[in-house]
Order: C-alpha cells, then sequence, then structure tokens
C-alpha cells in the first residue's frame, strides 16, 4: 500500500523530507510524551505525527472519541478522534491504552475510513483493559446535559463522563469481556437494568434500550476489533526493553485534567502526564522526555471560566484565522490571548523538558500582540493559576502589549527566517517558561514547521 508522503505533490515532498531530516533536532527519549498545555485542541495531533518519525511505537493513554486530532500530509487530510496518529507511519505500532474509553462504532467507522484511504491498519492494538463505551452511555450523557440546561458542563454527549463514572464504580465493560459473547450479553443486561431504572426514575419519557439490541449491533463490530486487541501494558514493556523509541501522545488538555483541571468544567480523565503510567501500565522511571504543547494564544471549547477570552471582532478574527472549530463537535472554539499562568501551570504539573508552540501563523496581522502576565482577583496581583474556580471566574487579566508582524510565516522553515517581532516573541516565551521551545509550527501541514536544537 501507498505511504501517506506519497500523496505530496514533489515539491512539497522533498520539503517533507528536508523536515523529517531534521526532526532529529528535536530531543527525544527512548520515551517521550506529548500533552496540550491549554484546554485541548493545541495541534497534538500534528506535532506527534512529526515526532513519529523517530518513533517505534506510538500510544493513547487518556480520553477517548471526544477528542479530535488533525494532520495534513500533502493534499490530505485525516481527522482521528481515538485512534493514535502514528497510523499514518505504517512502520510504527500504534497503541490505544487502558485509560481510554472506546465507542466500538466510531473506532470501527475511523478503522473502515482509514482503510479506504489506503492506509494500513494492522498495527494498531488495543488494550483489553479499556472501558467499553455503550449506547446507555451515550443516553445517559445527552440527558445528563439536557437535564442541567444553561448550568451543563458542555459535553461532546459522547458518553465519555458516564463510561468513566461505570469504571470507578467497578461495574464498567472493559474491551476483553466483549470477546466472550455469552459474558459481554451477561455483563450487558447487569449494567443496562441498572441504567435503565435510573432513566426510568429520572426520565420516565425516554424510551429504553434492551440488550438484544445493543449485543447485535456490537456483534460484528467486536469481530472487527478482535485481531487488534491484546496486552498494550506487555507490548510496551517489552518494546522498552528492546530499545524502541516510544511516543506517547495525550488527548485534550492539561486544564481539562479531572485533578488539576479548572473543575467542575473538565473531562473526565487525566490528560495530564502522570496518566501516562496509569494509562498505558508503563512506570514513571522509563520517562525521558514531556513535550508540552501550546498554542501561540489561548482557545477552549465549552463552558467554564477562561479569563483571557475576546468575546469581540479580535477573538472572531483569531477564530476564522485560526479555523477554530471543533474537529469532533464542530462547535465554535473561544478565542483569547496567550495566557502566562496557564503556561507555567501546564510546565509545572506535567514537568515539561521543552514546549512545541504552534499555530503562530495565525498572530499574523496584528498589529500589537497581548499577552497575560498574570491576573488581578479582587485587587490582589496573583501571578498564578488559581486552582479556585470562583478565584479563576473573578480574574481579570493584566496585559503586555508586544509589537506584531504582518509577513506570511507559512513557508518560513528556520528559525532565523522568522519576522525578527516573531522571533522575540518566541524567545519571549521561552524566557519566561524557562525551558526550549523545540517546535514552532507556522501552518496545519506536516512540512510547515521551524525545529529548534534545544
Amino acid at each position: 500500500m501507498r505511504s501517506v508522503a506519497d500523496t505530496s505533490v514533489p515539491k512539497e515532498a522533498n520539503m517533507i523530507a528536508k523536515i523529517e531530516e531534521n526532526v532529529s533536532m528535536v530531543r527525544q527519549g527512548k520515551a517521550t510524551v506529548l500533552v496540550g498545555s491549554q484546554w485541548g485542541d493545541e495541534g497534538k495531533g500534528r506535532i506527534t505525527d512529526m515526532l513519529a518519525e523517530n518513533a517505534d511505537v506510538v500510544a493513547r493513554f487518556s480520553g477517548g472519541p471526544n477528542a479530535g486530532h488533525t494532520v495534513i500530509v500533502g493534499d490530505e487530510k485525516y481527522e482521528l478522534h481515538l485512534i493514535p496518529s502514528g497510523i499514518l507511519h505504517p512502520e510504527k505500532q500504534n497503541i490505544i491504552g487502558n485509560g481510554t474509553v472506546v465507542y466500538p462504532p466510531a473506532i470501527v467507522k475511523e478503522l473502515e475510513g482509514l482503510k479506504n484511504r489506503g492506509i494500513q491498519t494492522h498495527n494498531l492494538f488495543l488494550s483489553e483493559n479499556a472501558h467499553v463505551i455503550m449506547p446507555y452511555h451515550l443516553q445517559l450523557d445527552r440527558l445528563e446535559e439536557e437535564r442541567k440546561g444553561d448550568d451543563s458542563i458542555g459535553t461532546t454527549k459522547k458518553g465519555i463522563g458516564p463510561t468513566y463514572t461505570d469504571k470507578v464504580a467497578r461495574r464498567g465493560i472493559r474491551i476483553g469481556d466483549m470477546l466472550d459473547l455469552a459474558f459481554f450479553t451477561e455483563k450487558v443486561d447487569e449494567n443496562l437494568a441498572y441504567a435503565n431504572a435510573y432513566i426510568q426514575h429520572n426520565f420516565p419519557e425516554e424510551p429504553l434500550l434492551t440488550t438484544n439490541d445493543i449485543v447485535e449491533e456490537y456483534k460484528p463490530l467486536i469481530e472487527v476489533l478482535r485481531p487488534h486487541v491484546a496486552d498494550t501494558s506487555l507490548m510496551l514493556d517489552q518494546a522498552r526493553k528492546e530499545g524502541k523509541v516510544i511516543l506517547f501522545e495525550g488527548a485534550q488538555g492539561t486544564l481539562l485534567d479531572l485533578d488539576h483541571g479548572t473543575y467542575p468544567f473538565v473531562t473526565s480523565s487525566n490528560p495530564t502526564a502522570g496518566a501516562v503510567c496509569t494509562g498505558c501500565g508503563f512506570g514513571p522511571a522509563h520517562i525521558d522526555e514531556v513535550i508540552g504543547i501550546i498554542k501561540a494564544y489561548t482557545t477552549r471549547v465549552g463552558h467554564g471560566p477562561f479569563p483571557t477570552e475576546l468575546e469581540d471582532e479580535t477573538g472572531e478574527q483569531l477564530r476564522q484565522k485560526g479555523h477554530e472549530f471543533g474537529v469532533t463537535t464542530q462547535r465554535a472554539r473561544r478565542c483569547g490571548w496567550f495566557d502566562i499562568p496557564i503556561m507555567k501551570f501546564a510546565i509545572r504539573v506535567n514537568g515539561l523538558t521543552q514546549l512545541a508552540l504552534t499555530k503562530l501563523d495565525v498572530l499574523t496581522g496584528f498589529e500589537t500582540i497581548k499577552v497575560c502576565t498574570h491576573y488581578e482577583v479582587n485587587g490582589e496581583r496573583i501571578e498564578h493559576l488559581p486552582t479556585n474556580g470562583k478565584l479563576l471566574k473573578d480574574a481579570v487579566p493584566v496585559y503586555k502589549d508586544v509589537p506584531g508582524w504582518t509577513e506570511d510565516l507559512t513557508d518560513v522553515r528556520t528559525f532565523d527566517d522568522l519576522p525578527k517581532a516573531a522571533r522575540d516573541y518566541v524567545l519571549m516565551l521561552e524566557e519566561i517558561a524557562e525551558i526550549p521551545i523545540s517546535i514552532v509550527s507556522v501552518g496545519p501541514k506536516r512540512v510547515q514547521a521551524v525545529l529548534r536544537t534545544p
């Protein structure tokens, strides 16, 4: 089968080859973690796709089909939701770890979509301990969001929260449970009785699902997934022992973390770097590098506090220029200026060793760019991100103005070729972060990147 890069025009193929040749400039250890360092949508998929050149294994460790990664190679655009971005490299192993939740109809559809475009999928492995999103989870998610009305969390209604709830309550169904149809039917029957009792009591007008309907829907999907099911923790440990390079791909972002994010407006899992250990069964002592992906401005989907949000013409300009619409939901993202306290928070809780700055090109054309240096809450200066939701909601951003630039960045491939104002912007953030910015993205395609030696 053809490789993805074959779809590129010759000139761009040469440029991609040059980028891939220089990827080794980015410091990668034997095990490198990539995590979103804002509210998600930072461009993790394209950075994973780029760094996968040096990896043997690419693994997802948290979240589910509520996440969306876009990777553009040549004229081809790939929108991935649960399958790791490394799938675009046929020689790489791709792993979906036990910390994820899997909706069989969605992942089978994703697999079929890739196959139809000539992408090999035999190299995808799915943890037998990952939990399964069932149809009643989607039903519960939707009903709860509708019930809350204006007080809703703003979930994607993909059943993620209810699935993790069942996991914590120790009544969840795991991928391995599906492989024995009789046992799977028994588990569905038990869990559906619980879900239907709740629905009937709280939403008496809602039609109820049946065990038979669910089993009949999932039966053919199980057979599609069966060859991909494996003990992925064992696979990762074997890869480590063989000296292979492993790249862990995060989903969503630090501020959506169930423990460390802007609670309760968070996801139901842990997108932070520590979740690699629990979400893939991989020991912390074996992690070498943690790279944070951070956008040159800030965006957020859904409800919750957002100190630098711009609800004006500038915010709309960022949204349109940056194509800030969700991959999974197509919802318009809220947009605002870069937030330094958020960056510092992400560096601290993830133990970041490097940063990848994305979408620098979107800031082209702004005469002045604002950067939030700290907050004021009730007249008090606060340098850090408040963990108290009320304080964060009341936080007023304090900005520093920096010069903008007008030059198009999309064809720039070396740091020295960036306009001085753009270089100064990157260097300012790097100095504040106190860790290197190794990658600067200047466009959505694989080739549109500036790589720097840390």
